[in-house]
């Protein structure tokens, strides 16, 4: 499959192609397809802000999205930040994780974030894929990127590495890749905390929007995602706000296949 759209410039052809099927991991007897694309060259960043726009998330130098058979599960999702307001549960984990500091460092693998990514894989994925991944693979995961990407680190008061976020940026907000943090903490939310500081990140620059991937209703592994109230969802094409009692008919959901 092959096109030239979704902000693609004048004169340089863009394909695309589609995945073969797998089984969904997130709705149990579902399969899973993708649109997949390179964003390469020096139209990278470009690129990789229009496919954001459009619902596309990015791994390695590779955008993809959904285009399952009979399914519209997965839903793009994004935090407009100016009109964010975290509630009181919210507020609670921002409180209990305030002597932890966030730092930007350089998207470059060291051997301290892969350890503790080892331990978050074990204790909380330890089916998964990722759960066998060595540091190469992790190297490029975190390294293999053309557009400006950055990893937040959260250390608490005696240095300790204790949280990680992988984050894109792009010219409206800041894109959440992947997070991992310390597995014995899971009462401090780490994830959420994350998110909150990406925000707050966010608008420190004066920029919109944090996306933050795919929201699945059935999976109770994106349910956190609906916490971080007004959110956006994409559908038919437009982002709109998420109002927790409509229902997503699938016919309505943007196509991007």
């Amino acid at each position: 499959m092959t096109d030239r759209y979704f902000g693609a410039k004048p004169g340089r052809p863009q394909f695309y192609y589609t995945t073969a099927p797998l089984p969904c991991p997130y709705v149990a007897g579902r399969t899973e397809r993708k649109i997949v694309t390179e964003i390469t060259g020096s139209d990278a960043e470009f690129l990789h802000d229009q496919l954001s726009r459009a619902g596309f998330r990015r791994s390695h130098n590779i955008a993809y999205a959904p285009v399952c058979p009979n399914c519209r599960a997965c839903v793009p999702i994004r935090v407009p930040v100016s009109d964010f307001t975290p509630d009181r549960s919210l507020r609670k984990i921002w409180r209990q994780n305030s002597h932890l500091e966030g730092f930007e460092v350089p998207a470059r693998a060291t051997q301290e974030q892969y350890a503790l990514f080892q331990r978050y894989q074990s204790a909380r994925h330890g089916d998964g894929d990722m759960a066998s991944m060595s540091f190469y693979d992790y190297r490029a995961m975190i390294e293999d990127t053309p557009i400006e990407t950055f990893v937040i680190e959260f250390r608490d008061q005696e240095d300790q590495l204790i949280g990680a976020c992988l984050a894109d940026r792009v010219n409206d907000g800041l894109s959440a890749v992947y997070s991992f943090f310390e597995p014995n903490l899971a009462r401090q939310s780490l994830g959420n905390h994350a998110i909150m500081w990406l925000i707050a990140r966010t608008r420190e620059l004066g920029l919109p929007y944090v996306y933050l991937g795919y929201w699945v209703r059935d999976s109770r592994k994106m349910s956190y995602k609906t916490r971080f109230h007004p959110a956006e969802i994409l559908i038919a094409g437009s982002w709109r706000r998420y109002d927790a009692d409509q229902t997503i008919i699938p016919a309505e959901r943007e196509s991007v296949g």
